[in-house]
């Protein structure tokens, strides 16, 4: 009889039948239940904002494809009429195209942030794993989605990434061939790039759901780097950290749309605003700021498959980080011989991205004084920022590879607090 009263219950109500099929509602309040670590700062907010960024990325792009024509003949021409002739269509690119930026800027906190904390430090070997994942799919997204307006950027940048690949010997010439669609960067060319560009930024969203499952199967790192030890160290996700995630919000769109009013072409180039010549070559070819220090790298060594694989070996070295980093204790704030090298080696990336930006001749402008020379004719400028370049890919490399695997087995550090609460009661005190 109670079976049967169950039964008529819940087809009666339809929010418990729909949650007996798809228990979505479930979910959510376990979301928003969710016990995180009592002392989580700022630092925590830009995984929550780089989710923002990816809905806002993936929102403008849909309706930018809506109105985008992917042929080399009417490419750059569809993007001045999405700029000039479609309501709003200014402020889609504009959004899109300055959210690109402002994704990888939060991206790149967020890993900084990690390694400093030590959050890819067992048991979430895994989860760091999946956001370098998240990472690489990013670059590939953001590489081709330059490429569409087909501007002199877009095109010269297009043919020297994929001639990269050439280097690689035997298969090297098949993947140019295979990226290319043909003999050269043409209308294949761009008709792939958009299908995977508008492709991949979906499949980042399934990689994000798996990187959110795994981090919710062992919980966040804090601050301190201990375990949470039961209730007492911990708080519900809501409305704690929620209301500090919107706050966190508030000051990102207000950097975000700064760039989006009064400075949209800032973190652009001049260049892709003139269509595409594959006659004419631009006496600098720079990617984006965000791939600056790995094209820095990329110059940095003499041999062009020696480049190739350095530039890629400085994004897959963070898959073994985990192990290179023998030191028990996970955060920064414990290690006091730790704390001078990391911050070297951010001012190291922030360098490496300087040098990138350089032009590759060591001149600049035009006219005899745009070029600095020795006695011997050398150019004291282009020497000077490769010497520079080497410098900080030596010191890059071995952060990771030597630095890390020596404080692990001769630093010491600070004792830890039994719990999170420890620090907070001793203050009290």
């Amino acid at each position: 009889m109670s079976k049967t009263n169950n039964s008529e219950s819940s087809c009666c109500n339809p929010v418990e039948w729909f949650e007996s099929r798809f228990p979505i509602l479930s979910w959510m309040e376990h979301q928003k239940e969710y016990p995180a670590p009592r002392n989580l700062n700022y630092w925590w907010n830009f995984g929550s904002i780089a989710g923002i960024c990816l809905v806002v990325q993936i929102i403008t792009g849909i309706v930018l494809a809506m109105h985008y024509t992917p042929h080399v003949s009417m490419a750059f021409d569809s993007v001045e009429h999405i700029m000039r002739d479609v309501n709003y269509g200014w402020l889609l690119r504009y959004v899109h195209a300055n959210g690109a930026s402002m994704f990888f800027l939060v991206v790149y906190i967020h890993i900084f942030r990690g390694l400093y904390y030590g959050s890819y430090k067992a048991p979430r070997e895994v989860l760091w794993w999946l956001g370098i994942v998240i990472l690489l799919l990013m670059m590939a997204t953001a590489f081709m989605g330059y490429v569409l307006p087909w501007g002199q950027m877009s095109f010269w940048g297009a043919t020297v990434i994929t001639n990269l690949f050439s280097a690689f010997p035997v298969v090297g010439e098949h993947i140019v061939s295979w990226l290319w669609g043909g003999f050269s960067v043409d209308n294949p060319t761009l008709n792939r790039f958009f299908s995977l560009h508008f492709l991949l930024p979906f499949v980042i969203f399934a990689v994000v759901f798996l990187h959110l499952w795994a981090l919710h199967t062992h919980g966040s790192n804090n601050p301190l780097g201990i375990d949470a030890k039961g209730s007492q160290d911990k708080i519900p996700f809501h409305p704690y950290y929620t209301i500090k995630d919107y706050f966190g919000f508030g000051v990102f769109f207000m950097l975000f749309s700064y760039f989006v009013f009064f400075a949209p072409n800032y973190l652009g180039h001049p260049d892709n605003y003139t269509p595409a010549n594959p006659m004419v070559t631009p006496p600098h070819i720079v990617p984006e700021w965000y791939f600056l220090p790995f094209y820095a790298i990329l110059r940095a060594i003499p041999d062009k498959l020696g480049g190739v694989l350095m530039m890629f070996a400085s994004i897959l070295v963070l898959f073994v980080l985990p192990w290179l980093d023998s030191c028990k204790v996970r955060s920064g704030a414990f290690r006091p011989t730790f704390k001078w090298f990391f911050a070297l080696f951010v001012l190291v990336c922030i360098g490496l991205g300087v040098m990138g930006g350089k032009s590759p001749d060591g001149c600049y402008g035009s006219g005899a004084d745009a070029c600095t020379y020795n006695g011997q004719g050398e150019n004291i400028t282009l020497l000077t920022n490769l010497f520079i370049a080497r410098g900080l890919t030596a010191y890059y490399f071995a952060y990771f590879l030597v630095i890390l695997p020596l404080l692990g087995k001769y630093e010491k550090t600070l004792p830890l607090p039994k719990s999170i609460g420890e620090p907070v009661l001793k203050k009290k005190a």
